[in-house]
């Protein structure tokens, strides 16, 4: 009997996280702020099948009211950490908005965004889209079939107005970026100016992501870009229709990022390693086994404290598919991405790729040296943590090693044309040639001065 027990603890101590050697803590019980998107994903699955309780810690999880009170929340100490727009931490270190040094020691997920409109808009452009031979809508739709719309209502003295979730949000510069890809004008920011829709043809505002389906079913609005469930909830509300989703318009693009400050992370490295351990375990558990796990996260995604969304609205995206007109469902496998394609790695071109669509419609006043790019990207975004953690989980059998990028100089290879909606490829390592590549935005050293581009 007892060479039964030993070697049962034998196997238990190989398999079980429990006998792993513990970081030695500085701080063990935490605040971590989330949006209800099913994007913060990462944070409820580390909870609830507790990876946080396997690195010792004690975590609390508080959906924030917005975008902004989240990021003031991790500023001032309310927070320890939270979900955040990749967007953020890079603002705010570069002092646009409220400034602090923010940084992310792991990426949240690639893609699960979409772009819905109206019924009306939809009924105005459906009969131009292009279909199969089947008879379906061919994907990805364009933007520029809502030129004449846009026309339409600037005859009768009407804005067209859209909603984006923050002015430094994944959402608003993939809705400019889908818009002028299209050859409609999204507005410009400046200094002086700082709602973004200076020279606007289409004029995009901020409407908190839970809220966007009834902003838009009392006409406020006549489209938006949002992440899940809340393009999903227009089509089963029926009342819009979603027409692209940010996977058809940059092939597994960068979306959240796990931000904390600085000055934490420095005060509590040990900590800070034992959370992204936690996430990459979580991050890991949502995709394996072709997402066999994605049913039981739609459950706990649905959950009042969490999304709080039907399971039914959250499953429609997160389990593989998307649906588009009611009834149009068509697969979109990689729809969210939490783990494969290194989803979770911090790349320095990812962060890069946000500061130049920041330069190109003005929140970036002047123009920057490709030098300055790598800069901030390197100050904001630290690889060098996450690979840390993820080797301490390799040593402890929970991960493996293969699926991690070791080597990389965290850049990823350049992203080519064919993967953008618009056909221009991006590399991270030279941003001022690519931001003279888009038609459409500020280029070199121009400047917007009151309501003119100089320069």
């Amino acid at each position: 009997m007892n060479k039964l027990l030993c070697a049962l603890a034998a196997c238990t101590a190989l398999t079980s996280p429990a006998f792993a050697e513990m970081l030695e803590l500085e701080k063990d019980e935490l605040t971590f702020g989330f949006i209800k998107l099913t994007d913060m994903a990462p944070l409820a699955v580390a909870y609830e099948q507790g990876f946080f309780d396997d690195e010792g810690l004690f975590v609390t999880l508080e959906a924030q009211a917005n975008w902004k009170v989240l990021l003031d929340g991790v500023i001032d100490g309310t927070l320890d950490g939270a979900h955040m727009l990749a967007g953020q931490p890079l603002a705010a270190t570069i002092g646009y908005g409220t400034e602090a040094h923010i940084i992310t020691p792991f990426s949240m997920d690639l893609n699960g965004n979409g772009i819905t409109l109206s019924n009306d808009v939809w009924e105005m452009i459906k009969p131009e889209l292009p279909v199969d031979a089947d008879g379906k809508i061919i994907h990805p739709i364009s933007a520029s079939y809502l030129k004449p719309v846009i026309e339409n209502y600037q005859a009768k003295g009407k804005p067209f107005n859209m909603g984006m979730v923050f002015p430094v949000s994944t959402h608003n510069y993939e809705l400019r970026y889908w818009l002028a890809a299209g050859g409609i004008n999204p507005g410009y920011y400046s200094p002086e100016n700082v709602t973004g829709q200076i020279n606007a043809e289409a004029f995009l505002s901020v409407t908190p992501p839970p809220q966007m389906p009834a902003t838009l079913e009392a006409g406020t609005i006549d489209g938006y870009c949002v992440g899940e469930p809340w393009n999903q909830q227009a089509v089963f509300k029926g009342i819009g229709v979603p027409v692209i989703t940010d996977y058809e318009l940059w092939k597994n693009n960068p979306e959240k990022v796990f931000g904390i400050n600085a000055s934490f992370a420095e005060e509590n490295p040990n900590t800070t390693l034992a959370v992204v351990k936690a996430l990459i375990r979580a991050a890991q558990w949502l995709d394996e086994n072709d997402n066999a796990n994605r049913a039981e996260a739609v459950e706990i995604l649905s959950r009042p404290d969490y999304v709080g969304a039907d399971p039914e609205v959250i499953a429609a995206s997160m389990t593989g598919t998307f649906e588009y007109e009611k009834g149009d469902k068509r697969d979109v496998p990689d729809f969210n991405v939490f783990f494969r394609h290194n989803a979770t790695y911090p790349f320095y071109s990812d962060a890069i790729w946000y500061l130049t669509q920041m330069r190109r419609w003005g929140q970036i006043a002047e123009a920057k040296p490709d030098s300055w790019y790598d800069e901030v990207a390197k100050s904001v975004y630290k690889p060098e943590i996450y690979l840390e953690a993820a080797k301490l989980l390799v040593e402890e059998g929970l991960v493996q090693e293969a699926d991690f990028p070791w080597d990389s100089d965290g850049y990823k290879a350049p992203t080519p044309a064919a993967d953008i909606i618009d056909g221009i490829g991006y590399d991270g390592k030279a941003p001022n040639a690519y931001l003279d590549s888009l038609p459409i935005g500020l280029k070199a050293e121009q400047r917007v001065i009151g309501s003119e581009i100089e320069g």
